[in-house]
């Protein structure tokens, strides 16, 4: 039989899951159609991508890889938030635990360097349209999606692996999901080195993105000011898209980064799990509407497709 010592040791208790009652199953339900229109949505804008050469340019293969990231780190929470919405307990362990972290950590750092890859794509088409194809080859566009995923994955990892070397000193997480804040807090020990490491990283994959992105529509707005009104109104239309995206973004990251500093005992539970969800559940779901309805290409073949789905019924 397991003690309750070893419970603690091998398994790490979700508990801000604030008890519902009956209406946990409103719930499942709602947040099964927003995980099942996230996947569909996300596929719909990768297969479209994938199936028309028309859209074969840096900007759609982009948000094709926006897509993948979402359906990404959706996949890494949503099933398991499903799961404990219907369960009366919440542990999870250990392997898991820490498996949902890299997952969580990684579409977010992902996110942040895509859209700032993105930016660099922008800013080239805008302020260099001249050597844009000479700048934005396949190869480039290749090499920028890989390293999107690569750098993230290992600045991630380093400070996951500092994270799972460290002795607790208890088992509660104060959050519906696994976060590697949360887990250091339960260190029995200094965690200076985690934090040094973790601001290292936050900073590379965060704040060097978004200062990044700042910069470049700096530089597109000086150039759409001395432009005529039809290139203004072209830059917008293929801008605003990004721009509503790396917005939302950041509000989300910001809010979760704060609420992650915060004294979890004075937070209102509600308020505080729907602050911690904003990010895995808003741009996975915002991404695939804005840049499929925004974008006219994109649309157009949207259109189509459901167009044709229709006749085939």
């Amino acid at each position: 039989m397991r003690t309750d010592s070893t419970v603690a040791a091998a398994y790490f208790d979700l508990a801000m899951y604030v008890n519902i009652g009956y209406y946990r199953y409103p719930a499942f339900v709602l947040c099964f159609l927003l995980f099942y229109f996230i996947v569909a949505a996300n596929v719909i804008i990768i297969l479209i991508i994938s199936f028309e050469r028309t859209l074969h340019e840096p900007m759609y293969m982009f948000i094709a890889c926006l897509s993948v990231n979402s359906l990404y780190g959706s996949a890494g929470f949503f099933p398991r938030f499903l799961a404990d919405l219907l369960s009366d307990t919440h542990l999870i362990s250990r392997p898991s635990c820490f498996t949902q972290i890299f997952v969580i950590y990684t579409y977010a750092s992902n996110e942040m360097t895509i859209l700032g890859i993105m930016a660099y794509d922008r800013y080239v088409a805008v302020c260099h349209p001249l050597h844009y194809h000479n700048k934005m080859t396949a190869r480039t566009v290749y090499s920028l999606s890989a390293l999107a995923w690569i750098c993230p994955a290992f600045s991630i990892a380093t400070g996951l692996y500092l994270a799972i070397r460290l002795p607790l000193c208890g088992n509660k997480i104060l959050k519906v999901y696994c976060a590697t804040w949360n887990v250091v807090k339960l260190s029995c020990i200094s965690t200076y080195i985690n934090h040094t490491v973790g601001m290292f990283v936050a900073v590379t994959t965060v704040f060097l993105p978004l200062t990044y992105v700042l910069y470049t529509y700096f530089r597109i707005l000086l150039v759409c000011r001395k432009s005529s009104s039809e290139f203004k109104n072209k830059v917008f239309q293929t801008c605003l898209p990004h721009t509503i995206s790396f917005v939302t973004y950041s509000i989300t990251v910001f809010s979760d980064i704060v609420l992650s500093r915060l004294d979890d005992e004075k937070l209102n539970p509600f308020l505080a799990t729907i602050l911690s969800l904003e990010y895995v559940m808003i741009p996975p779901l915002l991404n695939p509407l804005v840049y499929g309805l925004k974008l006219p290409e994109i649309r157009k073949h949207i259109f189509r497709m459901f167009s044709w789905l229709k006749t085939m019924s």
